[in-house]
């Protein structure tokens, strides 16, 4: 007569034991998934740097603001020891009418692996000033300096501009000069000292000129002008427009050979007056334009992807575990090890592809290496062709599932949220019929 052998706990609880080894080694496969987190940040830091470098040699990102004209006065102001003292202060004058025509041939410009957007901009500035003689006597106008007055304009990177800066003013050529003499409202431009004492008889003044300019990535407008009128054209396919104000009219060719667009900016749209007094208002929060937008970010998506890295883990091991459970297959920890450094590799790869051959292409050959490699390993490990086919296309699925999260930028929450509770849905149904309680009295007896 066979007397059943009492089982230990191990053997008891096998199964309990396995799904808190499992999670156990999910939470140790975080440590790599963090450090793969922390190489998509070295390696996005090292893209920022070589765009830096190419600011440097080329051009930065530019805003344009101006021209202005500051008007010098004498003020009494207190200082620190409770003393007054006379300094020299700045009234700032807005145009009335500010009109931009610009046209940017742009190109991506390689350094090393990386591509950055850069720009020559041919631009047109003209437009008028009007002198409000009811707001000149609003700021006691018989206290400025008229002949020491500044026409000046912001330039955010002097290193862009490749031709010398003339304006016409009043059909007068003038000639800007790097540097300005007040930086309370810029802190890089150029500027020409402008002789307003006529200003008791010439009450407006015209002024045009041209502007070549390289940048790289963004050009930017300040709405000064009491209207500002802005219209750009490109070669540029993927522009980004940005900014306080969003264009009027917008037109991307169908060929993809450039856009097309132009804004309209009233003084009643922002919050600074046509005139103002040093200190008193500040336009930087204003600027708008366009950004030549890079179609593909490969480290953005990369670090999405490393994001559902544990959700991915997870619900592979579950996949396997379930197989382990309902076919009677056995699968050491060390295997389910195996598989999740596998998993982890995938990211690697994907990296270190998309660096090269960008991120769509890079997404579909790591999963299309990894799967094969899992399913290879799975059927040396199940020994059933039909298991093996189950687990290939559960990973086909996963990875599918992760591509278009990815892709679906506006609508990747409730993509994924209903594809986790479809996939709950069916490891409920698959394991429906398991009896818990029932394996542990059959390994007893």
């Amino acid at each position: 007569m066979n007397i059943p052998t009492k089982l230990s706990l191990v053997d008891r609880y096998a199964s309990l034991l396995k799904m808190i080894a499992i999670g156990i080694l999910i939470l140790l496969f975080m440590i790599p998934t963090s450090m793969i987190k922390d190489l998509i940040q070295e390696r996005e830091q090292n893209q920022n740097e070589i765009i830096n470098q190419v600011a440097v040699t080329w051009g930065g990102q530019q805003y344009i603001g101006g021209p202005i004209i500051s008007v010098p006065y004498l003020a009494k102001v207190e200082d620190d020891n409770k003393r007054f003292k006379m300094v020299k202060l700045y009234l700032h004058i807005m145009p009335e009418q500010l009109n931009v025509q610009g046209d940017l041939q742009s190109k991506p410009l390689k350094r090393s692996i990386y591509e950055v957007a850069v720009y020559k901009g041919d631009l047109k500035i003209y437009g008028t000033f009007k002198i409000d003689p009811y707001e000149l006597d609003q700021m006691n106008s018989a206290d400025l300096l008229w002949n020491e007055a500044v026409l000046w304009m912001e330039i955010s990177d002097l290193r862009g501009v490749k031709e010398e800066l003339k304006i016409n003013w009043n059909n007068t050529p003038l000639y800007f000069r790097p540097g300005l003499k007040t930086k309370s409202l810029a802190e890089s431009g150029v500027s020409v000292p402008l002789n307003l004492e006529q200003i008791a008889t010439t009450k407006e003044f015209k002024f045009a000129m041209n502007m070549k300019l390289n940048g790289s990535q963004t050009l930017q407008f300040y709405p000064i002008g009491k209207t500002t009128n802005v219209k750009l054209t490109s070669n540029w396919d993927s522009p980004n427009f940005n900014g306080a104000f969003s264009p009027e009219n917008r037109k991307l060719s169908k060929n993809k050979s450039g856009f097309e667009a132009d804004w309209k900016v009233l003084h009643l749209n922002r919050n600074f007056s046509q005139v103002f007094k040093e200190n008193e208002q500040q336009y930087s929060n204003y600027a708008f334009g366009v950004e030549l937008h890079q179609t593909v970010d490969q480290y953005q998506k990369s670090m999405r992807s490393v994001k559902y890295a544990v959700m991915f883990i997870t619900l592979t091991f579950l996949v396997f575990f379930f197989t382990e459970i309902i076919n009677q297959k056995a699968i050491h920890p060390i295997q389910y090890i195996l598989i999740g450094l596998a998993l982890v590799v995938f990211f690697t790869l994907l990296i270190s592809l998309a660096e090269h051959i960008g991120f769509n292409s890079s997404f579909i050959l790591a999963a299309s290496a990894v799967v094969a490699l899992i399913t290879f390993y799975t059927h040396a490990v199940l020994k059933s062709a039909k298991l093996t086919a189950i687990m290939a296309s559960v990973l086909i699925v996963l990875y599918s599932f992760i591509y278009t999260i990815i892709q679906l930028e506006d609508f990747a929450l409730l993509f994924g949220s209903i594809g986790l509770f479809l996939f709950l849905a069916v490891m409920m149904i698959a394991s429906r019929k398991i009896d818990w309680y029932q394996m542990v009295k059959k390994e007893e007896n």
